[in-house]
């Protein structure tokens, strides 16, 4: 079978390079028995990869069981994963088997293994070594042969540093790593992933599909999706069941698209409070506060340099250029030859004595000032306007309705 084969029987909808490479690495080590650790984001698909392996395997006739590791307690997780003997513990009314010994010659797949307490692990790293394992309240070894698929959306080095993930178990798991891309990653798949939702919701309830607009795909194309394929998914359904239109515009998009998209405002952000995000408000108060101290400087620059006599030096006019540098561009700031002349001619008097000026610190005037130079700048281009500023097109969009700018 070709990667296209593979993406019609599973259901996999996309061309990015990286989800190829995925499906690529899937394909080729099915036919082995090595354990495979699936990584990626919540909602990228993660499940669909054990089963390619499984069933382009020799096992594909044996059985093929998904465990979901962070689902199940604590306390039971060991008795469901290796199976107990009857009086082992207390509700143990019969002896129960495992899913390793239900799944001999099959495959596992332990969803969120991450989540395995450090008690399981141990036996869980005994039967990716050896084979064997004891159910629990008995003392006899059984053994197994499973193909065992593992996968989880946390960072499992971060893990192993605090103590929650056992290393060894973690290289031994990650024989053939396998990273599924998150949906901000293949921005060329958003738009024919949503048309795929939309006609298959379109004939569950027996309604026109729906479109979008193009400036609505150019929106959708750039939001962050937090919850990747599964979050594109509900979104299309709650339009295609709410809205009554079926052209959908930016402005409907918006109202089901979470204000949950960060600033792409560039921040630095040191260790100890790399924990912690940057809201926007945060982000716009530093920039005000960083040209207010630039104001400053300009002022003590240009008292200083008509106490000289007027005319500035090679180095003044660097930093002249520098704090002077804006939206409208660099207007040169060297004085001609008879400017220079007048200045040495007049005296010093003709400079009046420096105003301080309250400067305004108003948030809200400041944002909203920015905003309409950057449209009036772009000539109402929105998608342009955005880009100037630093921000996403939905949030100008909010930001355009809240200041009233239409």
């Amino acid at each position: 079978m070709n990667i296209q084969q593979i993406k019609q029987r599973f259901g996999i909808i996309g061309n990015s390079p990286q989800l190829n490479r995925a499906i690529e690495v899937a394909m080729q080590v099915a036919p082995t028995d090595l354990a495979v650790l699936i990584t990626g984001e919540s909602g990228t698909g993660k499940e669909v990869m054990p089963q390619i392996i499984h069933h382009l395997s020799a096992r594909k006739h044996k059985e093929y069981i998904a465990v979901n590791c962070g689902a199940i307690p604590e306390g039971t997780i060991d008795s469901e994963l290796f199976g107990h003997e009857k009086g082992s513990f207390t509700g143990a009314h019969d002896s129960r088997k495992g899913y390793f010994e239900v799944a001999n010659g099959g495959t596992i797949f332990l969803d969120e293994v991450a989540e395995l307490p450090l008690q399981t692990q141990v036996r869980l790293l005994r039967v990716l070594e050896t084979g064997e394992f004891m159910k629990v309240g008995s003392s006899k070894v059984i053994k197994t042969d499973v193909r065992v698929t593992a996968a989880t959306n946390v960072n499992v080095l971060e893990a192993i540093r605090k103590g929650r993930f056992r290393e060894d178990l973690y290289y031994r798991l990650n024989t053939v790593p396998i990273h599924l891309p998150s949906l901000r990653q293949r921005k060329e798949d958003v738009h024919l992933i949503f048309r795929k939702f939309a006609a298959d919701f379109a004939d569950k309830y027996k309604m026109p599909g729906i479109q979008l607009s193009p400036e609505a795909v150019t929106m959708l194309e750039n939001y962050n999706w937090p919850g990747n394929i599964r979050q594109l998914k509900n979104i299309t359904e709650q339009i295609s069941v709410i809205e009554e239109e079926r052209m959908i515009t930016p402005e409907m998009l918006m109202r089901y698209l979470p204000d949950s998209q960060a600033s792409l405002l560039p921040a630095v952000v040191s260790s100890e409070q790399s924990g912690g995000d940057f809201s926007e408000r945060e982000i716009l108060y530093k920039v005000l506060f960083d040209m207010k101290s630039d104001l400053h400087d300009l002022k003590k620059l240009v008292l200083g340099i008509m106490q000289d006599g007027g005319q500035p030096d090679k180095e003044d006019m660097a930093l002249i250029k520098k704090l002077y540098q804006s939206e409208d561009g660099w207007k040169s700031l060297e004085p001609s030859q008879a400017e220079v002349s007048r200045e040495r001619d007049e005296p010093y008097e003709r400079f009046p004595e420096p105003i301080e000026i309250e400067e305004s610190l108003s948030l809200e005037a400041t944002e909203r000032e920015l905003i309409k130079k950057a449209l009036k700048k772009h000539n109402n281009k929105r998608k342009d306007a955005a880009r100037e500023l630093g921000i996403s097109e939905r949030t100008l969009y909010r930001k355009i309705k809240e200041y009233d700018l239409n």
